[in-house]
């Protein structure tokens, strides 16, 4: 976790150095999308070096980067070095480094860092949950009437939209409110900190959820993918919350339809 940490905060000061450049880049004519792109591969950069130098056989499997093979096979680095792109291209401090340690192909270790606020988010597979040294749990809250719950929205030339549009609806119908905030490794970071009582979302990577996982695990959350099991996962289908939210959540979207 000490290597983990060191290389998010190296990644994050360029981060933040680059985010501040934004205000100027969103009045220009050619607008910041190059810009951002350049930071996000920096991000990638840095992360690597620092991992790699402190691990220097583990895997990669990154968005930038894509699968890096190790000569220690039993251990990756799952990571996302600017995870909420669109949000930091429009210059909206909802974005996060999110770096996973998976083990013999079990996800041991994650990692969610928001540099703007300062948040630090991390937990170790049967050590609990933090933020900033703070012990994280998920929310209480039993009812999904209650609940206030995250959720994706890819565009809408993307497969997904039309299920997860019809899964709003479906949601937002039964529970007290509902958040789109475009940064997948926060809102289960949020979730794990019971912020948020339930997020789901499809078409994510690996990468957007891993860490997050760890997370949400460690807070004493359940997450699965939409069929209420695991093999979606993988494929980037989620479905997040604590004990009673979730399977609630998972209900409603199995009557959904788009």
């Amino acid at each position: 976790m000490n290597v983990m940490q060191a290389a998010a905060h190296a990644a994050a000061r360029r981060l933040k150095r680059d985010f501040g450049e934004l205000e100027h880049l969103q009045v220009s004519r050619k607008g910041p999308g190059d810009f951002v792109s350049a930071a996000d591969r920096r991000a990638d950069e840095i992360l690597r070096e620092h991992l790699g130098q402190a691990r220097p056989g583990y895997g990669f499997l990154t968005e930038e980067s894509g699968e890096i093979a190790g000569s220690d096979t039993t251990h990756r680095w799952i990571i996302d070095p600017l995870d909420g792109t669109h949000n930091f291209l429009h210059a909206i401090p909802y974005f996060a480094i999110s770096i996973a340690l998976e083990r013999e192909g079990e996800l041991v270790a994650g990692l969610v860092y928001s540099p703007i606020q300062e948040e630090l988010f991390y937990a170790e597979r049967g050590e609990g949950a933090f933020v900033n040294r703070r012990r994280l749990r998920v929310s209480a809250r039993t009812e999904l009437a209650d609940a206030m719950l995250a959720c994706g929205l890819p565009r809408i030339s993307q497969p997904a939209t039309r299920r997860l549009v019809a899964d709003a609806q479906a949601v937002g119908a039964r529970c007290s409110g509902l958040r789109r905030m475009g940064a997948a490794a926060l809102d289960l970071a949020w979730t794990a900190a019971g912020r948020f009582d339930g997020y789901w979302d499809a078409e994510l990577r690996l990468w957007d959820i891993a860490a997050g996982i760890v997370l949400l695990r460690e807070a004493g959350g359940i997450v699965s993918d939409r069929a209420g099991g695991a093999a979606g996962l993988q494929r980037g289908e989620i479905v997040a919350g604590n004990g009673s939210i979730q399977p609630a959540l998972l209900e409603v979207l199995s009557t959904s339809s788009a």
